[in-house]
């Protein structure tokens, strides 16, 4: 059985005809170490993660369960923009936040497949709901029926639309907000949810390295750009907390203190 290296090109790995029977990227060919490396920069643009550190780690963690895995195996097989998808070793990193939190109410910005809001919800508390925005009808029809599927249904609230529009009309105190939507309203979306995020209630925010642009001089990318300029005004906000953290493409961890000034 073929080692599964790495969830975020493993649909598009080219063997070149070497099957691969063992259990560790030690063993790896050098054909396929050469392909796991191509690919991933053609995807990403630059080895942020040594990406048999990161075949290791999925090794080395709980396995998704059958249903993540086929929303995993269906977007990588047939979407067009399958980076986006959280995967295995982040989901299972924000399903850990999540259970250790136990948070009551859970936004979450940017749904596409519905895979981490599957991974958060496992987290919630009794009669705790997230809530997740997707702009896109096509992503969000396929999300809703994995959230029917799963053993969260009822308590994952998809929402359609504009997120900038929907947000303020949730009327809600958020214990974890998730945002992984469009990179050049982030600082916008993080206007909107820090006065209604709970006391010690935690802000993560997916993608602050973005394919390794933000480490350019100048930055050019306009994504890139939008990145830069968030993570630069969460860092110059005095009433939280943060932690970056190189997983996958950059997690940037904001707590709102508990009391300014003395926490």
């Amino acid at each position: 059985m073929c080692w599964p290296f790495i969830s975020s090109i493993h649909s598009s790995l080219t063997f070149r005809g070497t099957a691969c029977t063992t259990a560790g990227p030690e063993h790896l060919p050098d054909p396929v170490v050469s392909d796991i490396r191509r690919i991933f920069a053609e995807t990403f643009g630059v080895d942020i993660i040594n990406p048999l550190a990161q075949a290791y780690a999925e090794r080395f963690t709980s396995p998704e369960n059958g249903l993540l895995k086929e929303i995993a195996d269906h977007t990588y097989q047939h979407h067009a923009h399958a980076h986006m998808l959280s995967g295995h070793l982040q989901g299972r990193f924000l399903e850990m936040i999540s259970r250790l939190q136990r948070p009551r109410r859970i936004l979450e910005i940017g749904t596409f497949m519905g895979y981490s809001a599957i991974c958060l919800a496992a987290g919630l508390r009794e009669g705790g709901v997230l809530h997740t925005i997707e702009l896109r009808d096509e992503d969000a029809d396929v999300a809703e029926g994995y959230f029917r599927r799963s053993n969260m249904n009822g308590r994952i609230i998809l929402h359609r639309g504009i997120a900038l529009e929907i947000i303020p009309a949730l009327q809600e105190d958020w214990d974890l907000v998730f945002i992984d939507a469009d990179k050049v309203n982030y600082t916008e979306y993080y206007k909107l949810v820090l006065p209604r995020l709970t006391p010690g209630g935690l802000i993560i925010a997916d993608n602050v390295l973005f394919h390794g642009k933000v480490l350019e001089s100048p930055v050019n990318d306009k994504n890139a750009k939008a990145i830069h300029a968030f993570n630069a005004y969460v860092e110059k906000d005095d009433t939280v907390e943060k932690l970056m953290l190189t997983i996958r493409d950059g997690l940037l961890f904001i707590r709102k203190k508990i009391n300014v000034g003395l926490s």
